[in-house]
């Protein structure tokens, strides 16, 4: 079986992403799914340093590349009004092709303990 994948414009228009490589799990207090919710902010140090801060804990990474690239796929359908085949009688035929959505050839890596973020309080007088 073939399937084609279509990688749209020319060379150097396929948007470039990473992934974020966290040694360890994310828990919530309510255990809740993260799926789809704000998890914290991601910086950049002049030097290229990549900087997670989640509530009140700040993660150092670094920059790494991939040894293998991943793309991004996105699946399309598209229906052909053809004859239907003997074994079904009232489906249509679809085409499947995959279109690149990303290519992936980096990846932040924080492979550190978090650390906490704490406010400078003055002492009592």
């Amino acid at each position: 079986m073939q399937i084609p994948i279509k990688i749209p414009g020319g060379p150097g228009q396929c948007p470039e992403w990473a992934i974020i490589d966290l040694q360890g799990g994310l828990e919530t207090r309510n255990n809740v799914s993260l799926n789809g919710r704000f998890i914290g902010d991601l910086h950049f140090t002049h030097k290229n340093v990549p900087v997670l801060i989640i509530g009140h804990h700040i993660l150092y990474g670094k920059l790494c590349d991939l040894e293998k690239p991943f793309a991004v796929l996105t699946k399309k359908h598209s229906d052909n009004d053809e004859m239907p085949d003997q074994n079904s009688t009232d489906q249509l035929h679809t085409d499947i092709h995959y279109l690149v959505k990303a290519i992936i050839r980096k990846r932040l890596l924080f492979k550190t303990r978090p650390k906490p973020i704490i406010a400078n309080v003055p002492k009592k007088l």
